[in-house]
């Protein structure tokens, strides 16, 4: 008997409300509802007789007549000429007479399956009394050995759809049939919520992927979807018990379903991606009534609660090649590294700079069975020095930078294998001070959050999971967006097929947007009034009060907003996004307008000198972003990157933006100097000490390519020069009238420009 019932095709006949009310009186409500559809029948066949009748003339003519339509143009530069009757006008359209297109099969609307029939009376009496036999005394235990074989994979495969079909109907029924929640208890619980959810998850990705069975996958995620609909409808039937423990029940499972960040974006997520050429229109039936449902209850939920915390998760999306990620959270100003360094410092000179061998154990820098090319090994090991310096541990410091320098002896960069500990120490301060490039890093990706459209398979996400409190409100506006209103507009369409609770889900979602948020221009589009206009103007209008008025509500608003826009029309022509209609209600903004309040930024004439200060002194320094080390250092805090490097350009510190655009470099740009790059600067510039342009020449003829600021810096230390102004680019003397030479911020410009024009700084030499 169980065999038989389960199956699909016998099953799909009959719904749990046609046997639940088999062999009963009516009630008083499905009197009312009956007596309510009679009358809307009635309406629509009255109205289309009175139709006809004013259609219809007085006496009978062979000639319908020729017509000139004025103002209305054909093809020609000639008016249209109607040639029927004047009562049909109405209805004319430049498309009557063509041949309908045909659409691809591809593209075609999904059909809805065979609409359920009413059995005999004595084949529904019997399936009655076998369902509430089967509740009684099996469901449970039944569904229990069910869900245990699909968990351990004992089933055939797609198995559990019947499962899901059982869950759907046999629930349904109970709801209906004077409820009680220990017969459907085994399946009323967190964990078949998680179940259904990640097989409504599962089918639609197999939808998308499977393109020749996309049809009976999403057959199979409108039978998950109808069995999550029954459960939110049974909690809700929960809710409303008379038994403190049941409701204590569903207020358990309410706040666990609520919290959880998976069961509020199922159905933002299958609206946004629901497809009309694979998902049939009772597919979209459900799910506008399970969203209206959930809403509800959610509405309801938090009206009790003056703060519901909940689930948030954050995904951030990174590059594989282009973006690195940030070592630690550390202060890096210069004052925190000095202290920080002085901490490290003395703790090195405690020790002796002697290690102990716990110490020394783990420093592991190099692996040769890695994919990971050298040049990043050593880049990550020099990384890895830096964090043990910024955590303040000296030893262990120490400990990487003599492996690295064992496993990376040529060049010197970790220092000659005879340094002393004086060098070793001043080493360790410049891998300190240095801003070291961060090696890309990969992020796991966690299972539950859904893979957005249009993401490139290079990204990685990262996903943190953290707690905000809920706001009802916010949740709502996600619901605000073309994206998601269109599927609710396609099913309204269909309003004169549509249930009066459908409809009435329809327009409640577009009321909370519409009037509970005051986004009415978001349905300001020619379709959407088009639609209103058809509802207006149906026979039947008067059974369809609530869309009649909202209807009326927004084509009031706005013909009152395009009083004051005359551009409102035009607009009706796109569907427009959150900003596009808050310009569109507020006013346009001008590109000049949005220039202007950019440059709004006043400095006073201290900051313009402090930040001219700051400047001079921290170009030459070696950062590879000036504007960085900057920022935390002027008085006002307030000052944007954009704000900072605008000013410097109105100032005339630098010749364009560009100049101080982020760069990302390789290299680790450690200024260590060998003895041998040392004697070779002094052989270069004695060499070209009595030429023009002491500074070019020694950059196009130095083995080790560094930037200009750093060879000059390196001259001033070794004393070849006692200022920069010798370093000047001599130049002949010009007509009368005109300046010679090179002037000291003509010179500091091609300091802080260097950074483009000079080939050394795209990748300098790692030391």
């Amino acid at each position: 008997g169980i065999a038989v019932w389960c199956e699909p095709g016998s099953v799909s006949l009959q719904t749990p409300e046609q046997l639940v009310s088999a062999g009963q009186s009516r009630s008083v409500q499905e009197k009312q509802k009956d007596a309510q559809e009679l009358e809307v029948l009635r309406q629509k066949e009255i109205a289309e007789k009175r139709s006809r009748v004013l259609q219809r003339g007085s006496r009978h003519s062979r000639f319908g007549g020729s017509y000139v339509v004025q103002g209305l143009k054909s093809l020609g530069d000639k008016d249209v000429i109607y040639h029927k009757g004047l009562h049909n006008f109405k209805n004319y359209s430049h498309d009557m007479g063509k041949a309908v297109r045909r659409v691809p099969k591809r593209r075609q609307r999904a059909r809805d399956p065979e609409n359920c029939r009413r059995s005999a009376l004595n084949v529904r009496l019997f399936l009655r009394e076998f369902c509430i036999d089967f509740l009684e005394n099996c469901y449970n235990r039944l569904m229990y050995l069910v869900k245990d074989g699909l968990l351990r994979e004992k089933a055939q495969q797609h198995d559990e759809t019947y499962y899901l079909w059982a869950l759907a109907f046999f629930m349904g029924f109970n709801r209906s049939h004077n409820f009680r929640m220990d017969l459907v208890s085994e399946t009323m619980s967190i964990r078949t919520f998680h179940y259904i959810e990640r097989n409504l998850t599962n089918y639609y990705e197999m939808m998308l992927t499977d393109r020749k069975e996309a049809t009976s996958w999403a057959r199979r995620m409108h039978l998950a979807l109808k069995a999550y609909r029954e459960l939110l409808m049974t909690v809700n039937e929960m809710d409303h018990s008379r038994d403190d423990n049941i409701r204590q029940s569903a207020s358990v499972i309410k706040s666990n379903i609520f919290y959880l960040m998976e069961y509020r974006e199922i159905f933002l997520t299958l609206l946004r991606k629901f497809d009309e050429t694979k998902q049939p229109r009772s597919f979209l039936k459900d799910l506008v009534e399970a969203a209206h449902l959930f809403l509800r209850m959610l509405e309801r939920f938090c009206k009790g609660r003056n703060n519901l915390v909940v689930q948030r998760k954050r995904v951030k999306k990174k590059r594989s090649k282009g973006k690195r990620r940030s070592g630690p959270a550390v202060d890096s100003s210069p004052e925190a590294l000095e202290q920080c360094w002085q901490v490290v410092s003395e703790e090195l000179k405690a020790t002796g700079f002697q290690l102990s061998e716990s110490v020394t154990e783990g420093t592991v820098l190099f692996d040769a069975a890695s994919e990971v090319p050298l040049e990043e090994q050593r880049a990550e090991a020099m990384v890895r020095i830096q964090d043990a310096l910024l955590a303040k541990q000296g030893p262990e410091a120490l400990a990487l930078i003599r492996a690295a320098r064992e496993v990376w002896p040529e060049g010197d960069v970790f220092g000659a294998a005879d340094v002393v500990a004086e060098e070793e120490l001043e080493l360790l301060k410049q891998i300190l001070f240095a801003n070291l490039p961060r090696p890309a890093t990969t992020e796991p990706v966690e299972e539950e959050e859904e893979v957005g459209e249009g993401e490139e398979e290079e990204e990685i996400e990262s996903v943190r999971v953290s707690e905000a409190e809920f706001n009802f409100l916010d949740y709502i506006k996600r619901f605000a967006s073309p994206n998601i209103l269109q599927p609710y507009l396609l099913l309204l369409k269909s309003y004169n097929q549509n249930s009066t609770h459908t409809n009435h889900c329809i327009v409640r979602m577009l009321h909370r947007v519409a009037v509970d948020l005051k986004m009415d221009a978001l349905l300001f589009q020619l379709s959407v009034f088009c639609l209103f206009n058809k509802i207006l103007c149906d026979p039947a209008a008067t059974a369809y009060k609530e869309l009649v008025t909202f209807a009326k509500f927004v084509l009031n608003r706005f013909f009152a907003l395009a009083a004051r826009n005359n551009k409102a029309y035009v607009e009706l022509l796109f569907w427009k996004n959150v900003g596009a209609v808050r310009e569109m209600t507020e006013g346009y903004s001008k590109e000049e307008d949005k220039q202007e309040s950019k440059k709004r930024v006043t400095w006073s004439s201290e900051e313009e000198a402090e930040l001219g200060k700051l400047y001079l002194e921290h170009r030459d320094s070696g950062d590879a972003d000036v504007v960085e080390t900057l920022l935390p250092i002027l008085s006002n805090p307030s000052w944007t990157r954009r704000q900072v490097v605008q000013q410097l350009v109105n100032l005339g510190l630098v010749d364009s933006v560009k100049d101080l655009k982020k760069q990302s470099r390789k290299g680790t740009r450690i200024v260590l100097w060998t003895e041998d790059q040392e004697l070779e600067l002094q052989t270069l510039f004695e060499e070209f000490s009595e030429s023009d342009d002491i500074l070019g020449n020694i950059l196009k003829k130095i083995t080790a390519k560094r930037s200009r600021a750093r060879v000059v810096d390196k001259l001033l230390s070794l004393g070849l020069v006692s200022d920069r102004k010798e370093l000047y680019k001599k130049r002949r003397p010009r007509a009368a009238g005109k300046s010679s030479g090179m002037t000291e911020d003509e010179f500091f410009s091609d300091l802080a420009g260097d950074t483009q024009n000079d080939p050394s700084d795209e990748e300098e030499e790692e030391e």
